[in-house]
């Protein structure tokens, strides 16, 4: 079944969407996919497709919505703020939900998910913090924080400039102009200094105290190597989201880093573990 595209009006713009319509009788969940940051979403594109078909085949009802500025949504890139972002991914989860109550279907008896890749993974627990309801995790390539995102951003400038023999002070330069609240050109990106802030303060941290058992996270990771496990810095925040209440699951996936290669590629092994994971949970 082809997904639904259409336009979410926010504010006074609007957001591209796709919806994928749960393909069983029963909803087992609804999902929002948070993209990454920057041209990590475009690589992602594909892969995110991939899986949100098939969730939608093993029952889970599933958005996809580019942020303001990214994909097809209204507005420039630069015109995004990090609360912009989160603010959208609330308003996409109250979507799903609504659309989920126009079928007669009570709230409390279909989990909502939060399905995030890199800082997507950081919008969504800044999302849940905002929400009136309790949300499930699930992550993709989970960053511990933002403050190494946009660090890993900025030196695609200072890699740029190299190349050109203008690299001196040139990190600096750039964190003055985001302080002083003037935005950086990276990469072909106008990043504003309300996104870059947002992003550097970002971190993941549960979002609340769980006082229900049920309420997950699925974390999930991809390696090149066969025997690869989990660092120990992932380790460490599992431990605190388990400390807060949630029942934590966790794979490593064999397959490329997908998000930053050259061509754009596949990693099925995570596809096959994700749906997996959900589909191995009972509602």
């Amino acid at each position: 079944m082809q997904a639904e595209a259409f336009f979410l009006p926010i504010g006074d713009g609007q957001r591209f969407c796709l919806f994928h319509a749960a393909q069983t009788s029963d909803i087992r969940g609804l999902v929002l996919y948070v993209h990454p940051f920057a041209e990590e979403m475009n690589k992602a594109r594909r892969m995110a497709a991939l899986q949100a078909r098939a969730l939608a085949q093993a029952g889970y009802a599933v958005l996809q919505i580019d942020l303001l500025g990214c994909g097809d949504s209204s507005g420039d890139f630069g015109d995004a703020t990090w609360e912009q972002w989160v603010n959208d991914v609330v308003l996409g989860c109250r979507w799903l939900r609504s659309k989920d109550n126009a079928q007669g279907v009570a709230a409390d008896q279909i989990p909502l998910w939060l399905w995030g890749l890199r800082a997507g993974c950081l919008l969504a627990v800044d999302a849940a913090r905002q929400m009136d309801e309790v949300c499930n995790f699930l992550f993709w390539q989970p960053p511990a924080a933002g403050k190494t995102l946009l660090q890993q951003f900025l030196r695609l400038k200072v890699a740029g400039d190299m190349m050109g023999g203008q690299s001196k002070g040139i990190m600096e330069t750039m964190r003055q102009r985001l302080a002083s609240g003037s935005p950086v050109e990276i990469a072909g990106y106008m990043l504003s200094s309300g996104l870059a802030s947002g992003l550097e303060q970002a971190s993941l941290v549960p979002p609340m105290a769980s006082t229900r058992s049920s309420q997950r996270l699925e974390w999930l990771e991809l390696s090149t190597r066969e025997d690869a496990s989990l660092s120990p810095a992932s380790a460490k925040t599992i431990a605190q989201w388990q400390q807060a209440g949630l029942s934590v699951g966790s794979h490593v996936a064999l397959g490329p880093a997908f998000w930053q290669t050259t061509e754009i590629e596949d990693a099925p092994g995570l596809i096959a573990a994700t749906t997996a994971a959900l589909s191995n949970l009972s509602r």
